[in-house]
């Protein structure tokens, strides 16, 4: 079966709708699925549901969607760092399901295992447990939380082969594999394509049983915020 597609567009062809859930990999500005996004964006596709740890920033990132209204709903731990976001969330414009960041994770990758549900103490007593299951187990309380299984999933990597078989680097790795695993579709984009065999199988991060669609691109490597010591 073919996995190796020209261009962003090409491997989301026959793949987009409105009102759609994604669930995409990235942590801040690190291991974000650029290429995609912006294809996504350019498709026009509206009304949709993102579940992510957070929104990049106002100009990359799933950032870029919101500027063009194409965001419904974000699932997400962190708001910060995204001045479009947070007006649009204050706004009443944008709906937002918070959830601590294990959760999230946990809510992914469950949905990938074929997990509808599962039971954390995370959040107990908090906003984030109200209108959710409660149970007790050994004496103490606990959460349910719901698998998150999505319509497609994207995702970046720093190296795959044709079947799929993926690698992430250092902290790009993040949400990326998780994320992979819960969408019915998974589109990767990567820096470098290589033959099946070239990839040391102990260092797999993702099988390729995972991911339909691939691509091979260019990538921004944006530092988040830059700290420097004032000239002497």
């Amino acid at each position: 079966m073919k996995k190796v597609y020209g261009s962003a567009a090409e491997a989301l062809d026959g793949l987009l709708f409105d009102g759609m859930q994604i669930a995409a990999g990235g942590f801040g500005l690190c291991g974000i699925p650029e290429l995609l996004l912006q294809a996504i964006k350019e498709a026009g596709t509206k009304d949709l549901t993102f579940a992510s740890n957070n929104a990049g920033v106002d100009d990359f990132g799933i950032g870029i969607l919101l500027q063009t209204r194409q965001v419904k709903k974000m699932i997400s731990s962190y708001v910060g760092e995204n001045a479009e976001f947070m007006r649009q969330y204050l706004s009443g414009e944008l709906e937002l399901e918070f959830n601590p960041q294990g959760t999230l994770a946990e809510r992914m990758r469950a949905g990938g295992a074929g997990i509808p549900g599962f039971y954390t103490k995370t959040g107990v007593g908090t906003q984030i447990a109200e209108g959710k299951e409660h149970k007790d187990f050994r004496g103490e309380t606990y959460i349910m939380e719901e698998g998150i299984f999505a319509d497609l999933s994207i995702v970046k990597a720093w190296k795959a082969d044709t079947t799929g078989n993926a690698i992430f680097r250092k902290t790009a790795r993040n949400f990326n594999p998780p994320a992979a695993m819960c969408g019915k579709v998974c589109v990767m984009e990567v820096e470098e394509i290589v033959e099946p065999g070239e990839l040391d199988p102990d260092h797999i991060h993702l099988p390729g049983i995972y991911v339909h669609r691939l691509i091979q691109g260019e990538h921004e490597k944006r530092i988040e915020k830059v700290t420097t010591r004032p000239a002497a």
